[in-house]
């Protein structure tokens, strides 16, 4: 068991929540909070009513997510919002949001997990929002097709591959998430081939006509790796068990 409070305090110091800006909507830190006690920690992608639920059949009390419950701004506390409030207070649960600090964070956040699970050697940023760079560049030793196999290996063989920049790609960008801001930017970078969770229809072409490798591997499966990395750091310094809330999220 471990005091709610001192859970929330480790990170915020550790993932910086409070320190890099946001917006407005992400409302970083503790969200919801329960009775001031933990005695299991959890992660997950997205708040919502089947993530709270699922946390609290495992009997979780702090859960870490990416995306917070106030997206949407306000709201009316009537039907599945109100089931989210009740659930939320009968399973004693505690919901702690960490959005762009988590896409930002050089150790634990989602371009950081992303670049060691496929192997690749983080060089430097770029896409900065507000005074913090969003964005990894990586360098890669290995051809095109074996950065296509490791993402396959992580994300699965239904990530999208358009593939018209350079077959040995010394440089890649990782932006998780959505990427469609930052196409147009990885050029600059001296890279032609990006990572990122989802784009549009249209950067098919723009890929084509700017000859760049694009691999669109999943909004949901890009963000996993920041919640559970918090997650996991909380866990063991409190030696509390942990559990990732999987929800099969294919976009």
């Amino acid at each position: 068991m471990a005091q709610l409070q001192e859970i929330v305090s480790f990170c915020d110091q550790r993932a910086r929540t409070h320190e890099v800006v946001d917006f407005r909507e992400a409302l970083n830190g503790l969200q919801f909070t329960n009775n001031g006690t933990v005695s299991k920690i959890g992660a997950a992608v997205d708040s919502g009513l089947l993530p709270f639920q699922s946390a609290i059949e495992a009997g979780i009390e702090f859960l870490i997510v990416h995306h917070g419950m106030f997206w949407n701004g306000s709201c009316r506390i009537v039907g599945p919002e109100y089931e989210k409030y009740k659930s939320l207070i009968e399973g004693n649960l505690a919901v702690y949001a960490c959005h762009l600090p988590l896409d930002a964070h050089l150790e634990i956040g989602n371009a950081a997990g992303l670049a060691h699970a496929i192997g690749a050697t983080q060089q430097g940023t770029f896409l900065p929002y507000e005074g913090t760079d969003l964005g990894l560049v990586c360098d890669w030793s290995k051809d095109r097709e074996a950065l296509r196999n490791s993402l396959e290996r992580t994300f699965g063989d239904h990530i999208a591959s358009i593939e018209y920049g350079s077959a040995n790609p010394e440089k890649i960008c990782i932006v998780t998430g959505s990427g469609s801001s930052v196409v147009d930017q990885v050029k600059a970078t001296g890279a032609d081939t990006l990572i990122t969770g989802e784009l549009k229809q249209h950067f098919f072409t723009i890929a084509q006509e700017a000859k760049l490798n694009l691999y669109v591997c999943g909004h949901y499966a890009t963000e996993t790796f920041g919640v559970e990395s918090l997650a996991k750091e909380a866990a063991a310094k409190f030696d509390l068990p942990y559990q990732f809330i999987k929800t099969d999220c294919p976009l």
